[in-house]
């Protein structure tokens, strides 16, 4: 079972974002708040989960949480100021709107920017190590999963119901074929070179 914290003498919240390697949409990002006491089995990286197990744990994270919270930053901002500080300005925000104040913060990865006066720490592979962390992917993962969906909607077809706008061949393949949509990171590669 993954840890429960990473400092036991404080408020802690868990931070990890999603969507970074896409080629469209926006990047999500969650906080995520648990009790000292909480355990659950089931929680791993959102990435070692399928959706049927992501799905089912979004319920218990937030019945159980002292405080959640999601953001993102759309794709306008992430061609403006890069991929990196867009993921961490969208972790910033969902800091924000948590209820409660952190008092430290553990990160996934290893590049953070300090957020006001809380003292944090980054963490490489941090949600397959600590249960907030693991939360917070499995937060940001199905709320941005959602949000393409919708996009999917009003452009399908790029077939981001499937893809998600990760930079599969056939998402490459539809670029070149129809252009870029609005949702598009332009500072991106958007074709794989090798496809052709």
């Amino acid at each position: 079972m993954l840890l429960s914290y990473y400092n036991a003498n404080c408020v802690e919240a868990g931070c990890d974002e999603a969507g970074r390697g896409c080629l469209a949409g926006d990047v999500f990002a969650a906080a995520v708040i648990f009790p000292p006491d909480f355990e659950c089995k089931a929680l791993n990286d959102s990435k070692q989960l399928t959706e049927k197990q992501r799905d089912a744990l979004v319920p218990i994270i937030k019945e159980n949480a002292i405080a959640w919270a999601i953001a993102a930053v759309d794709a306008n901002k992430i061609d403006e100021i890069n991929i990196l500080n867009a993921s961490i300005l969208a972790m910033h925000k969902a800091i924000e709107l948590l209820r409660i104040k952190p008092q430290h913060l553990i990160i996934d990865g290893n590049r953070f920017n300090k957020y006001k006066d809380i003292e944090h720490h980054t963490i490489i592979k941090g949600d397959g190590k600590y249960m907030s962390i693991a939360a917070a992917s499995v937060l940001a993962k199905t709320a941005r999963d959602e949000y393409m969906l919708l996009l999917d909607n009003e452009f399908p077809q790029y077939r981001w119901a499937k893809n998600k706008g990760y930079p599969t061949a056939e998402h490459r393949m539809a670029i070149q074929k129809f252009g870029i949509s609005p949702y598009h990171r332009k500072t991106f590669r958007m074709v794989d070179l090798k496809l052709f």
